[in-house]
């Protein structure tokens, strides 16, 4: 059978003039500099790798609310704030919205108190947490230092300020693999009010392999398009088919070593067959008793949908996918006003499912080598923006966020910020020091976890110097 096309045609045509003066070039480009010949061909897969060091974690599920929660309202109580409430504050305060802006503090409308034999404080919106505070390293001393949300978002998620890098999920994939090869590594569950700001920036594999970017999970059914094959298609018929795309494709590669797109499409062909089958019985929750959806809030409509997207992401873990993210819509912790009634709503959506996972997790032994990731790109300011629908502005001098699980201290309290809130002032957690405690607990070394571009050598710190923090750990 002849396989003559198009490309074979055009791929001809290259012996013209301007295929020959592209040879020309090339060959200069050759004659400066000598090609180094590959010890071994690179392959770019989803097969498990082992870390450099032995690891504490092997698993991560981020619970990412886009927007900024407000961590002197949920996490990080202050006192002076509450005695200066409506008072004018003459100190320096960094606003994102000067026009908005107003230099009346505001004090948290909601009480605290201590939980968990560690004495964590907790506002009353994060009280379902009490359960899982002994679980919990409670970091309030966040720092990024840029007021914007992308550019925060993109800090925290894929290392540097800028667009178009990697996601973390992306580089845990990439140095790890995959434990279940008819499931994806990376997957990303989205949320049924929209996309995050950045959309599917989020989950990007950036100039990494394709093969390592996030597969959406929607919020609602079908979860995966086009997960089951068209009648005609079904069984044999598949088979075949598939049996001779590979072939194709294989022969293809062979004549065309390193095309990574190539190969990352291949194996796309592969993990699709076989989630026609993992996918679905993992997206099942039907199969999980009534005690245990009841518990992650699936009989209440405030808990049900984020509570369904907490499930489905513990029994992906289960089943061998590396890095699990869960996002909020768009702006959803974003006060810019009303406040007041905004927070407490987002809370009670979000706030009981988390702690269940956690306590899931814990009860059903995956917690201790599961990392569980809870917060935003930001915090907010003590100060009022918008006196007429009191809301707090940007701030991400100093913010808070918790992890779990996955060798981090559990009943630890880390860092802090100034009297009222703005700053972070003790053992500030850049996000860079963040990243490179992910890696060290995952086995990675920050030097090791890197990929050549064709403009030099890139990684997840890229030359920032994150520190490992041993006090969360």
């Amino acid at each position: 059978m002849s396989h003559y096309t198009r490309r074979h045609l055009l791929a001809q045509q290259a012996f013209g003039l301007g295929g020959l003066a592209a040879a020309w070039v090339r060959g200069q480009s050759a004659a400066a500099e000598p090609p180094k010949p590959a010890l071994e061909p690179v392959v770019f897969d989803l097969q498990p790798k082992a870390p450099a060091a032995p690891p504490r974690a092997t698993a991560m599920i981020s619970m990412f609310m886009q927007g900024g929660p407000s961590h002197i309202d949920l996490f990080d109580p202050k006192p002076e704030l509450n005695r200066l409430h409506m008072q004018t504050w003459t100190g320096s305060i960094k606003y994102d919205n000067a026009g908005e802006a107003s230099s009346k503090l505001f004090g948290c409308p909601w009480r605290f108190r201590k939980h968990g034999q560690c004495g964590m404080d907790l506002s009353e919106l994060a009280a379902p947490l009490g359960e899982v505070a002994d679980e919990i390293c409670l970091i309030r001393s966040m720092h990024t230092g840029v007021n914007n949300h992308g550019e925060s978002i993109n800090a925290l998620n894929t290392g540097r300020q800028l667009g178009g890098r990697p996601a973390l999920g992306s580089w845990l994939t990439y140095g790890l693999g995959s434990q279940n090869s008819r499931l994806p590594g990376f997957l990303v569950l989205t949320d049924p009010g929209g996309l995050p700001v950045l959309g599917v920036e989020n989950w990007q594999n950036g100039w990494l392999p394709s093969v390592y970017q996030g597969t959406v999970v929607r919020p609602q059914e079908p979860r995966i398009l086009n997960l089951d094959p068209p009648a005609v298609l079904k069984g044999a018929a598949q088979e075949q088919l598939l049996g001779y795309v590979r072939r194709l494709n294989s022969r293809l590669l062979e004549q065309h070593p390193g095309e990574h797109d190539l190969s990352a499409r291949m194996q796309s062909y592969e993990l699709a067959a076989g989630m026609q089958t993992a996918a679905r019985e993992a997206l099942d929750i039907t199969q999980e008793t009534q005690a245990t959806q009841q518990r992650y809030g699936l009989d209440r409509d405030e808990t049900r949908d984020y509570g369904t997207r907490c499930l489905i992401a513990r029994r992906l873990i289960e089943r061998g996918v590396r890095f699990v993210q869960l996002h909020t819509g768009n702006q959803t912790w974003d006060h810019h006003g009303g406040i007041v009634k905004g927070l407490p709503a987002v809370c009670r959506r979000t706030i009981p499912p988390a702690a269940a996972l956690v306590r899931d997790l814990q009860e059903r032994g995956l917690l201790a080598t599961t990392v569980v990731h809870w917060g935003g790109e930001m915090g907010r300011l003590p100060v009022i923006q918008n006196e007429k629908n009191i809301g707090r502005d940007h701030n991400t001098y100093g913010f808070t966020q918790w992890m779990a699980g996955g060798g981090f201290r559990g009943g630890c309290i880390y860092g802090a910020t100034d009297e009222i809130g703005h700053k972070a002032v003790e053992n500030i957690v850049n996000h860079y020091d963040y990243h490179a405690t992910l890696l060290h607990l995952f086995g990675l070394s920050p030097e090791q976890q890197t990929f050549r571009r064709a403009n030099g050598t890139g990684s997840l710190l890229d030359g920032q110097p994150g520190t490992v923090v041993q006090g969360i750990i």
